[in-house]
C-alpha cells in the first residue's frame, strides 16, 4: 500500500508502471484518475484544495487499509495533490490490484467514494467572479452510503 498526499504533479503512466512492478499473481489493475473540471462552464480559473499534513494521509491510509480487508488485493495506491490546481490538472489517482476484475473494481470504487465524500480536503474554486467553498453533494454521500 502507498499513499502519496503531494502538491506536485505526478507521471500517471510511470506511476502505473511503478505499481504494476513486481505484482506476481495479480488479474486485475484498475485505475483511475481525476482531473480538475470547470464546473463554473468557463469561469473556473484555479481549484485550491487545502488539507491537514499528517492527518489526510493517515485518513487514507485507513480506508485503503479497509479496502485491504475486504477485498481480495494484492496492493493500494493513492495519489491525491494540493495546493493550485488548473482545469486538466491531475487532482488524484487511485490503483487497485487483485486477482480477479472484480475484487480490483469494487475497491477502486470504494476508496473513490470516499476520497469524494469523506477524505479531509477542502477544496476552493476561484472564479471571474470571487471564491466559493466546494461542499460534498448528496450523490457523493449517497454512493458513499452503499458501502455502509
Amino acid at each position: 500500500m502507498r499513499i502519496e498526499v503531494q502538491e506536485a504533479p505526478f507521471d500517471f503512466a510511470a506511476e502505473v508502471a511503478r505499481f504494476e512492478a513486481g505484482l506476481a499473481g495479480m488479474g486485475a489493475v484498475v485505475t483511475f484518475t481525476g482531473i480538475v473540471r470547470d464546473h463554473a462552464q468557463g469561469g473556473l480559473q484555479v481549484m485550491e484544495i487545502e488539507h491537514y499534513p499528517g492527518m489526510t494521509a493517515q485518513a487514507i491510509e485507513k480506508i485503503a487499509g479497509e479496502a485491504l480487508a475486504r477485498w481480495d488485493l494484492g496492493d493500494v495506491l493513492v495519489i491525491h495533490r494540493y495546493g493550485l490546481l488548473t482545469p486538466g490538472e491531475r487532482i488524484m489517482m487511485v490503483a487497485t490490484a487483485a486477482p480477479h476484475r472484480a475484487d480490483a473494481f469494487a475497491a477502486a470504487d470504494f476508496l473513490m467514494d470516499y476520497l469524494k465524500s469523506r477524505a479531509p480536503f477542502w477544496k476552493k474554486e476561484i472564479t471571474e467572479r470571487g471564491a466559493d467553498w466546494v461542499a460534498a453533494k448528496d450523490a457523493d454521500e449517497a454512493a458513499l452510503d452503499r458501502w455502509t
